[in-house]
C-alpha cells in the first residue's frame, strides 16, 4: 500500500511537470540577449517602450578610466545623463584592453537612480569584467528622461534603467 502511494505521488508529480512545461513561458519571464535588443529593427525605445525586460549579456564597467565628454556640464538628471562611471551590457565578452569608445558603440548603456544594482568592482582600474553573463532587469524610456537636458532626452530614453540583476544564466 505504501509503495503504491509513493508510485502514485511520483506519477502525479511527473504529470504536473509535463503539464507545466506545455506552452510558451510568460512574457514577463522571457529573457532577451543584448544582440536581440541591438540588432532588431528600430530603436529599443520604440520596440519596448517602458516595459520591464530581462536582458542577458556580458557586464563591463569603466570608472576611474572613464572620460566624461565636455558637452555635459550642467546635468538636470545626473544619474541618467552622466557618462561616467560607464556601465555597459555587451553581446560578447570584451577583452581587458577594451576602450570606452568600443563599450559605448557595442553595448547597452546601463544606469540606476541610486547606482546600487550593479556588481562591485573586481579591481580598482581598467574595465570591471565578469567571468559570466548576467541578467539585468529594467526598462528603457524611463519617466525621468523627460527631465533631461533637451539635447540629451533621446540619449536618456535609450539608457537601460536597471532595477536588479542576477548572475544566474542557465
Amino acid at each position: 500500500m505504501g509503495i503504491a502511494a509513493v508510485a502514485a505521488l511520483g506519477a502525479f508529480v511527473f504529470f504536473m511537470l509535463v503539464v507545466g512545461s506545455l506552452g510558451e513561458p510568460r512574457e514577463e519571464l522571457r529573457r532577451l540577449t543584448v544582440a536581440e535588443v541591438l540588432d532588431a529593427d528600430g530603436s529599443p525605445v520604440d520596440r519596448y517602450g517602458g516595459a520591464e525586460l530581462r536582458v542577458s549579456g556580458w557586464y563591463a564597467e569603466l570608472d576611474g578610466d572613464c572620460r566624461q565628454s565636455g558637452t555635459r556640464t550642467a546635468l538636470s538628471v545626473p544619474w541618467l545623463e552622466r557618462e561616467c562611471p560607464l556601465r555597459v551590457l555587451m553581446p560578447e565578452q570584451p577583452d581587458e584592453s577594451v576602450t570606452q569608445a568600443e563599450l559605448e558603440a557595442g553595448g547597452l548603456v546601463l544606469a540606476a537612480p541610486n547606482g546600487r544594482p550593479f556588481p562591485s568592482r573586481a579591481q580598482p582600474g581598467g574595465p570591471n569584467l565578469r567571468l559570466e553573463q548576467l541578467v539585468f532587469i529594467g526598462h528603457f524610456d524611463d519617466p525621468a528622461a523627460a527631465g533631461c537636458r533637451t539635447d540629451l532626452v533621446d540619449y536618456c530614453r535609450s539608457v537601460f534603467v536597471v532595477s536588479d540583476y542576477d548572475g544566474l544564466i542557465r
